[in-house]
């Protein structure tokens, strides 16, 4: 498994706190995937730019 790149703690408080419900393991593997995923094409889109510094503009995220 790779690093977790989330709040475990945090996500489930999150969810409980705004649906009353529990949170599996599973899903804190996701979020931090996908965050795995948008950091890296961040990488890449700066330093597509010539850039060293990620930036805001650099994270896409189309599915919200």
């Amino acid at each position: 498994m790779a690093d977790v790149l989330v709040v475990t703690s945090k996500v489930k408080k999150f969810i409980k706190e705004k649906s009353e419900m529990n949170t599996s393991a599973e899903t804190v593997d996701v979020l931090s995937k996908a965050i795995e995923r948008l950091c890296q094409k961040g990488i890449e889109s700066a330093k597509a730019d010539g850039r060293k510094t990620v930036m805001a503009r650099d994270i896409i995220i189309d599915h919200i």
